[in-house]
């Protein structure tokens, strides 16, 4: 029988490696927001539905993927931490930067979004005091409601933590793996427990603008990843059979891509189904869950593969991750403004806002919050002296 408590590795390097290649996604699919059809802050002036062929699937992973990594490194953080200073340091990494952004990190993407109703900055950003929640005010987390997100499942989720790390669950973790080792059942189960939480909530909460008080769907659907990745990385004979089973999540996920690209081609008009419109879409939110799931676990199989090594670069990489998320779209939103004016065609403005916004993160962490530990505090990066 596998040994259900011996720990996975001293570090899971693929986790590093696949965080990083995750937010860099983030940072080119946002970059891509300017420019596709869909709505968003601001919006270049001509658009095209081309971004949209990848961007589709990418909207189904790229948080999904970020949560059940986060779930595997909330799993680490623990570590030997009892509960009340396990709290205290996601309080401190999570909440800090979150009240933090909201009020200096995110304000710029709302002034830019409404740039033509005030004199300057300052004009702006006195009604964010005023405390009035966007759309209506100037009060947002914006893309911070991920970090909202993650410090809320870390504290739902510290029962199951402590349980996990405890000789109780023994039994418990045996059963993971017994009934989670094969290809089909580590596709299937996940993906048909997520997709019946959506059968259940969404007709009641429709809406899917990551607003805690309307969007309990997809708190539940994002909770069910990072509860994945925890249960996932403290059950070592699962995670490495994850591994092992990759090649049959990539065939499924390639399958579950043809109908999926199927019903998108049909809403584009690229092709016709010969059904209704409303029964198409119906299906398209079912298998667009399947592909969300299936993707997730074909990227962790693999990285878990070929991903696992260490690099000198890596653990820098890995600390200036998390405040480069925090950056990364409103510095899009700010150098996109400006590029998006320019007598430029679309791919040139796009590879333009996305390579300078890169540099301007990195620039930004290197010369303004690595080295000072006031701010290494306030974007949840760990001091100096700890």
């Amino acid at each position: 029988m596998p040994d259900s408590t011996a720990p996975v590795s001293s570090r899971s390097y693929d986790l590093d490696w696949l965080r990083a290649i995750a937010i860099l996604i983030l940072l080119f699919f946002h970059t891509g927001m300017w420019f596709n059809t869909w709505d968003w802050h601001v919006k270049n002036s001509e658009t095209t539905v081309s971004f949209q062929y990848w961007m589709i699937w990418s909207y189904c992973f790229r948080m999904p993927l970020l949560l059940f990594i986060s779930g595997a490194g909330t799993s680490m953080a623990l570590g030997k931490r009892t509960p009340r200073q396990f709290a205290r340091e996601r309080f401190r990494r999570l909440f800090v930067p979150l009240i933090f952004g909201m009020l200096v990190i995110v304000p710029p993407q709302i002034y830019f979004e409404r740039i033509g109703q005030f004199t300057g900055y300052w004009d702006f950003y006195k009604t964010v005091f005023e405390f009035i929640p966007y759309p209506n005010g100037s009060l947002s987390w914006h893309h911070l409601w991920f970090i909202l997100y993650l410090f809320i499942f870390s504290l739902l989720a510290l029962p199951l933590l402590r349980y996990l790390r405890s000789e109780r669950s023994a039994g418990f973790r045996e059963k993971c793996f017994w009934l989670l080792a094969s290809p089909a059942a580590a596709l299937f189960i996940p993906a048909v427990l997520l997709l019946n939480s959506q059968f259940i909530l969404r007709p009641f909460f429709p809406d899917q603008t990551h607003d805690l008080v309307h969007d309990w769907a997809y708190f539940v659907f994002y909770f069910g990843f990072f509860l994945a990745g925890i249960i996932a990385y403290a059950v070592p004979p699962l995670w490495e059979s994850l591994g092992r089973n990759r090649k049959y999540f990539l065939v499924a996920l390639l399958l579950a891509l043809v109908p999926f690209y199927g019903c998108y081609f049909h809403f584009r008009g690229l092709i016709q189904l010969p059904w209704e419109m409303e029964t198409i879409g119906d299906f398209f939110d079912r298998v667009s869950i399947f592909v969300s799931w299936f993707t997730v676990i074909t990227i962790i199989a693999y990285g878990q593969t070929y991903l696992n090594r260490p690099h000198p670069w890596l653990s820098k990489i890995n600390e200036g991750l998390y405040p480069f998320y925090i950056l990364h779209q409103t510095v899009i939103i700010a150098i996109g403004y400006y590029i998006c004016q320019l007598p430029w065609g679309i791919a040139a403005k796009y590879w333009t806002i996305a390579a300078l916004s890169l540099l301007s993160c990195v620039a930004f962490y290197l010369v303004v919050i690595r080295p000072f530990n006031i701010m290494r505090f306030l974007f949840g990066v760990k001091t100096k002296s700890d």
